[in-house]
């Protein structure tokens, strides 16, 4: 695939629907910042390859909650440990 065109991801993502790819990509391109691998080669940039990994079909709306997700969520802190760096 030379070129990564709107209406390539359309096609997989179905309905025409832009807010759904606009959705999936941003979910994606997270999952890529929080470390996850590109399921596609290239060189491109992270939109550009995300795009092309929903134009090949290996990323869908049905699939990417079941994708490996190695984001870390921020976890509160005890109170203890509040009150801690509080008083130092």
């Amino acid at each position: 695939m030379a070129r990564i065109t709107v209406e390539d991801c359309l096609e997989q993502v179905g309905d025409d629907n832009r807010f759904n790819l606009i959705h999936l990509t941003v979910k994606r391109i997270k999952q890529h910042r929080q470390g996850e691998p590109f399921l596609v080669a290239g060189k491109n940039k992270e939109i550009v390859m995300t795009l092309r990994e929903i134009a090949a079909g290996r990323v869908t709306m049905a699939n990417i909650d079941n994708l490996p997700d190695t984001s870390v969520k921020e976890q509160p802190r005890p109170a203890e440990e509040t009150e801690r760096s509080a008083v130092e």
